[in-house]
């Protein structure tokens, strides 16, 4: 039977009469069942998903193998025991002391000396197994995990990391396979080995020497202090390690080399990253202290807890049950409006009405609209009729009020000031904010109020001192630059940071579900794919799983590494940020994003990828089921996969970090119609991750139109209770925006670039110093006394130069004196 249909009959079944006889608990019922025929699923719970810097640690180890490496994990503990029973007769690695365990550590990193391939590849295995805790001799998980810590800390300790490092950049360099990987028509994994190992071995030692534990010894902290401080400085070729794997990616890119494991690389690079400059919570540690550096007033709230305090909307309603409350709507009689009661209590109504009562029929909560399913139920777990007394609930011991504190601009003031002026007394004084002669007591009581909201950030701190040194060059004095872990990355990957952020886009485009085969324009499954392919059914579900989570892998990684910089670069300077993005936004990000969005996103986010049975520590410990087709198409029992909404939030925080402030990248927005996909994001129930949905809606409603606000009212409300309030700002009104005129946009975009390319010469490029700001010597015995060296070939022809450039030619002396 038809949905829409349906609902239908059950509406005209029903008449007003019968609808005010029944309970609550009917009217509650009767309502969901409503919603279950027309929507054709039943309400979802509220995702139980805790956003952090990582999924669990068992988790990010077992993402860097994929599945058809499985058979690997033999291999390498063959290759282990072979070279470790030439030493060790009576006892296994777990049973030694810890000068054993150094010594056979030292003798298998010599191993990796040799010039022969096939000998270095099985000490490098040997070395891999030891990483992967000798899992051989564990009887559970948790052993595993345990040797892997030590192993780690001790592979650290005899100076492994470095290493391999070098073995690393042998790879890199090693044109031989590069060029063989480029004739061959199927790239497959043993094209990779020796990549794969080395980066597998890499990947488990910063992944497990960041994780603390506070059972940690003093020396594992100072080894984890000292490599930290290692990864982020230059000291792998004149350059921290993250900028060796920035160009791993951008040779994967251009062709040259299509065989290195690029999930690896991309896995790796975001460790290093989360490790070397910290995660969100150091990011809210280091933006306290700096504003507290700069004489600012502290952040009005923690910005991480009032997140995850949140608690979800329910989705939108079908477009069903939009027609059919429309149709309900043009049948009603006039009713009589009802007075909102109270905007900060949280309420179904909506906190904006409109100007004209035709706007007032789109939102009007009576009783026989309190029956119609809500198109965006706030804050509430059912629907419930207004007049009529509930009982109380769970819901009741929320804080009442808005979840975050005003903020205004300096220059919202400055406008709002301006406009004050000009309509009160017909003059304007520029930048003042503080004289109020002449205006209306109302008006001085609104500029308290905005002042007390005055929120400064660091962005606008560190451009004003940035436009002081373009001022003034030679008076300004030298900039203290703090060579922090952030700074040293972004002098590494500034030269080529266009070409990073290009790579980095290519790749997700090939990892996104909505791609399609023919713009795989570079193949990304060279470290998944297996020498034979699939014979049977079951080998084809298999490989299919694994290729999905592959590119999954891969989204997840982009969309943290990417997150991470800006977010790190905008803390230190905002030009860093700024020059980051514009490239971003050149290389057709934004767009990018909402394709990945315009999907069926709750079937990306419970996407069940995985087969849990052959996860690293799991499948190396268990005696391993018999997979049947079956059971992989079933798939795991989870509510969600974590790193798929890990990976939308991520993108979506992207996405605002681009657009905000940014009036022709807002356009944008509105220009992919954007509004339609990230209102089908709204279905997904988890509280952050709408947050952000809504966040991105906000900014563009005043050009989406008067119908589009008048039809998603319900929306406007979930703004109103959800997102940050800016006094002044008219989004939810579509009035006129003094920052949003058309032809400023290419104007904006321009005058920021060239701010960039200032700053970025001003501070970086030392080679183009403005030759009039440098000092003029004005002693004539001090300029004849300075050494010039002169060209070797002009010293052979000086005789002749003295007679074409001086003998030669006449000199007035007269007027060479005068």
């Amino acid at each position: 039977m038809d949905g829409g249909s349906n609902s239908g009959n059950i509406g005209g079944i029903m008449n007003n009469k019968q609808r005010t006889m029944l309970s609550n608990k009917s009217r509650v019922e009767c309502v969901r069942n409503q919603r279950k025929d027309s929507e054709g699923f039943s309400e979802s719970p509220d995702l139980e998903f805790e956003y952090a810097d990582t999924d669990k640690w068992a988790a990010e180890l077992s993402e860097i193998y994929s599945y058809t490496e499985g058979p690997e994990f033999i291999l390498n503990r063959k290759c282990f025991e072979e070279d470790f029973r030439i030493h060790v007769t009576d006892k296994n690695w777990t049973e030694l002391d810890s000068a054993q365990h150094r010594a056979h550590a030292m003798r298998l990193l010599d191993g990796l000396e040799v010039t022969a391939r096939e000998k270095r590849l099985k000490i490098a295995r040997a070395i891999l197994y030891i990483a992967q805790g000798t899992f051989a001799e564990c009887a559970s998980e948790a052993e595993v995990q345990h040797w892997m810590r030590y192993n780690a800390f001790l592979l650290l300790d005899v100076g492994t990391f470095s290493a391999l490092v070098e073995l690393l950049n042998m790879e890199i360099d090693n044109s031989a396979a590069c060029s063989s990987a480029v004739r061959k028509p199927a790239i497959s994994l043993a094209d990779s080995t020796d990549l794969r190992i080395l980066l597998n071995i890499m990947y488990i030692m910063v992944e497990t020497i960041q994780q603390e534990e506070p059972m940690d010894s003093l020396e594992w902290k100072a080894a984890r202090d000292t490599f930290k401080t290692e990864l982020g400085s230059p000291l792998y070729n004149n350059e921290p390690m993250s900028v060796m794997l920035f160009g791993m990616v951008t040779k994967f890119c251009s062709g040259h080399a299509p065989h290195f494991p690029m999930k690896k690389v991309l896995l790796l690079l975001w460790k290093i990253i989360l490790f070397t400059l910290g995660g969100f919570e150091q990011l809210l540690n280091i933006k306290v202290l700096k504003r507290e550096e700069l004489g600012l007033p502290p952040l009005p709230e923690d910005s991480i807890r009032v997140v995850r305090s949140m608690r979800a909307a329910s989705p939108p309603a079908s477009t069903s049950d939009l027609l059919e409350q429309q149709q309900k709507r043009a049948r009603r009689e006039h009713k009589a409006l009802i007075k909102q009661d109270n905007l900060d209590a949280f309420n179904e109504k909506d906190p904006y009405k409109a100007d004209d009562a035709r706007e007032d029929e789109y939102d009007n909560d009576d009783s026989e609209n309190a029956l119609e399913p809500e198109s965006f139920p706030l804050e509430r777990d059912e629907v419930m009729p207004l007049p009529l007394p509930h009982p109380p609930c769970e819901r009741l011991s929320f804080p009442k009020g808005l979840p975050w504190a005003p903020k205004v601009r300096e220059k919202d003031i400055e406008n709002f000031l301006e406009s004050s002026r000009s309509k009160f007394i017909g003059y304007t004084l520029g930048s003042d904010i503080d004289t109020v002669v002449g205006l209306p007591r109302p008006i001085h009581e609104s500029i308290k109020t905005l002042k007390q909201h005055k929120y400064v950030s660091i962005a606008e701190i560190q451009m004003a001192k940035e436009e002081e040194y373009q001022k003034t060059p030679l008076s300004g004095g030298e900039e203290i630059i703090d060579m922090c872990a952030t700074e040293l990355l972004y002098q590494g990957i500034l030269p080529s940071l266009p070409q990073y952020m290009i790579a980095l886009l290519k790749i997700l485009l090939a990892a996104a579900p909505t791609s399609k085969a023919k713009t795989d324009s570079i193949n990304i499954l060279a470290d998944v794919l297996p020498e034979e392919m699939p014979t049977t059914v079951l080998q084809s579900m298999k490989l299919g799983v694994d290729v999905n989570r592959h590119k999954e892998i891969i989204v997840k990684a982009i969309s943290a590494i990417l997150l991470l910089l800006l977010k790190h670069f905008k803390l230190n300077h905002v030009y860093q940020f700024e020059y980051m993005a514009q490239h971003l936004v050149f290389a057709n990000c934004i767009p990018l994003i909402l394709k990945f969005f315009n999907q069926n996103i709750m079937s990306y986010i419970t996407a069940k990828n995985s087969i849990s049975v052959l996860d690293f520590p799991y499948c190396v410990v268990h005696e391993l089921p018999e997979l049947t087709a079956e059971s992989l198409e079933a798939g795991e029992n989870n509510q969600f996969c974590w790193r798929n909404l890990f990976s939308c939030i991520n993108l979506l925080r992207i996405l605002n970090k681009l657009t905000k402030w940014k009036h022709s990248r807002t356009m944008m927005l509105v220009v992919f119609k954007s509004a339609p996909i990230l209102k089908r994001a709204l279905k997904v129930k988890q509280a952050m991750m709408q947050l952000y949905v809504l966040k991105l809606l906000k900014v563009q409603t005043k050009y989406l139109g008067r119908q589009w606000r008048k039809s998603n009212m319900k929306t406007m409300s979930a703004i109103y209770q959800k997102v940050r309030h800016r006094l002044n700002d008219d989004w939810a009104y579509g009035n006129a925006d003094l920052d949003a005129r058309p032809w400023d946009f290419q104007a904006e975009e321009c005058a920021l670039r060239a701010n960039i390319e200032r700053f970025n010469s001003r501070r970086y490029d030392k080679n183009q110093t403005n030759p009039d700001y440098l000092p003029v010597d004005n002693c004539l015995q001090s300029v004849l006394g300075q050494s010039v060296d002169l060209p070797e070939d002009f010293q052979i022809n000086y005789d002749l130069w003295l007679e074409r450039e001086v003998f030669s030619k006449p000199i007035s002396w007269e007027e060479l004196l005068h």
